[in-house]
């Protein structure tokens, strides 16, 4: 997984979890992030459960679900976006992959999953400043979507994060 450019963006410890600085300066980093999940097969977007007002979550449709209960933070959302001035996002990764993220500095573990409270794979993935950073957020969060699913990881996401 390539490196994160930069420093670790600032964040709140504990809930809400929220980015409080590096934030895409407009919002087409956002825009071509999305545009990259829109299609994501059998995902369906919906207010967020468990995150603040205005969160756009990626959830699957109610029924069985393929994937380990640990890839999701509650009921069937494996991921949701902040909206802005935020703009981070938290998934749920299988363990190495979250390790990762997190060790290129991409991401860091949400405070709640420190606590053991929700899946460890739990992580904020901070605010693509650029298209490139919004496709390795992408990346990411085909990778959540890949563990919701019980389904083998893309192969873009393979080598990103090095399996």
């Amino acid at each position: 997984m390539p490196q994160r450019l930069g420093p670790r963006p600032s964040t709140t410890p504990t809930n809400p979890h929220t980015q409080l600085d590096q934030q895409p300066s407009d919002d087409r980093p956002r825009q071509h992030l999305i545009g990259q999940l829109a299609h994501l097969p059998g995902v369906v977007w919906a207010g967020s459960l468990i995150s603040v007002p205005g969160a756009r979550a990626l959830t699957l449709p109610e029924g069985p679900v393929q994937g380990p209960p640990d890839a999701f933070m509650i009921g069937t959302e494996f991921a949701h976006l902040h909206p802005a001035p935020d703009h981070s996002l938290h998934l749920v990764l299988p363990p190495a992959a979250a390790e990762a993220a997190i060790d290129a500095g991409w991401a860091e573990q949400h405070p709640i999953a420190r606590l053991g409270i929700i899946s460890p794979g739990a992580v904020m993935v901070y605010a693509p400043r650029d298209a490139h950073e919004a496709d390795i957020a992408a990346d990411l969060v085909r990778a959540s979507y890949a563990y919701a699913t019980g389904s083998e990881l893309p192969r873009s996401t393979e080598n990103l994060i090095g399996h």
